[in-house]
């Protein structure tokens, strides 16, 4: 299993970052279904004032690239990343049309 770290902000509003939390307490069952096929065992997010970050681990079928390819063929997710997008913002050096950029792992006990 491999985990990978990923993180991005939201637009700095309290009622937006509200509106955020309650689409993720029911996230859409198309969403976490598209999620598992792609090959993520575990996915966590967490909020610390407008800075999300999640945890992903996967299994060897997981790719990056086969998860983006997904993603734009599959109309219930592309709704919802649209539907996001409302709530999200891009993190700084991120090029156009980046969310969730991938983190460095600089420590392991």
């Amino acid at each position: 299993m491999e985990r990978h770290c990923l993180t991005l902000d939201l637009i700095d509003d309290e009622k937006l970052i509200a509106a955020y939390k309650q689409y993720h307490k029911s996230v859409w069952p198309e969403i976490k279904e598209s999620i598992k096929q792609a090959g993520v065992d575990e996915l966590e997010i967490y909020l610390f004032g407008n800075r999300l970050f999640m945890i992903m681990d996967v299994n060897d079928s997981f790719s990056f690239e086969a998860k983006a390819k997904a993603d734009l063929e599959n109309e219930k997710v592309q709704e919802w990343e649209t539907l996001m997008w409302n709530y999200q913002k891009a993190m700084p050096g991120a090029k156009p049309g980046e969310k969730w950029m991938l983190m460095e792992n600089l420590f392991k006990l």
